[in-house]
């Protein structure tokens, strides 16, 4: 292999964020754009790691929920693009590729496991987890697990994260576990539950591609840890 490190990143309204992102810490790193829209899924075969970007809502029926079309937002779901993506997850786990799930990300991966999703954080009961009435990101504390995986990787129990989503996993998927939370209850990150042996897997609900700090262990210490798990 060569010194470069190529990261295949899913196409998303935002994807410009998270390509520079994944290229601002390491100049060993190129970018593949991944989507169905492209029609270049053969383009993974390149790829040394996987961000799972974020995005439209995971329409209910993939997690047999259908009677939860009507708190998604109707002009914010793409089927083709959860099938897309689901179909990268299914490579990554038989490949043993390293993956990064951000907001949608760990939604769309959560389903993959089998897991479940709220559709719509507020009517759940939980605090608002949207953007702010001036379309910035809405920022709270979360909680991480002490004996997580995560834990090793930012080394503290809480920090400051942002915000801006209306949907969250609810049932966790098989074999993940909830290493991170916040105050009210949302899942903020999950990892697998056996590790060993098996490739890198991290899903996140905030966005580390945008955190105001970006020399925080929230976003930096996030990609340090995927770009070390790629074997080059």
């Amino acid at each position: 292999m060569s010194d470069k490190i190529t990261i295949g990143v899913t196409d998303c309204s935002k994807y410009e964020i998270y390509r520079d992102w994944v290229l601002s810490y390491n100049k060993n790193v190129e970018v593949i754009q991944l989507g169905y829209k492209l029609n270049n899924f053969d383009s993974i075969e390149k790829c040394h790691g996987i961000v799972l970007t974020g995005g439209e809502d995971v329409h209910p029926r993939f997690y047999n929920k259908s009677e939860y079309y009507p708190y998604c937002y109707e002009n914010d779901i793409d089927e083709l693009r959860d099938e897309f993506e689901f179909k990268v997850l299914t490579y990554t786990e038989k490949n043993k590729i390293p993956l990064l799930g951000i907001c949608r990300g760990m939604q769309v991966g959560n389903v993959f496991f089998g897991g479940t999703l709220i559709p719509d954080i507020p009517a759940w009961g939980k605090f608002d987890h949207s953007k702010m009435p001036d379309k910035s990101d809405r920022y709270h504390e979360i909680i991480v697990n002490p004996s997580s995986w995560l834990n090793t990787i930012v080394n503290t129990d809480k920090g400051l994260v942002n915000s801006n989503h209306h949907q969250s996993t609810d049932k966790t998927g098989k074999d993940l576990v909830v290493s991170a939370m916040s105050p009210d209850g949302v899942t903020e990150a999950m990892e697998r539950l056996n590790p060993n042996g098996k490739s890198f897997l991290l899903f996140v609900q905030w966005h580390p591609e945008r955190l105001k700090d970006q020399q925080s262990p929230f976003s930096k210490n996030l990609y340090e840890a995927f770009i070390n798990a790629i074997k080059y």
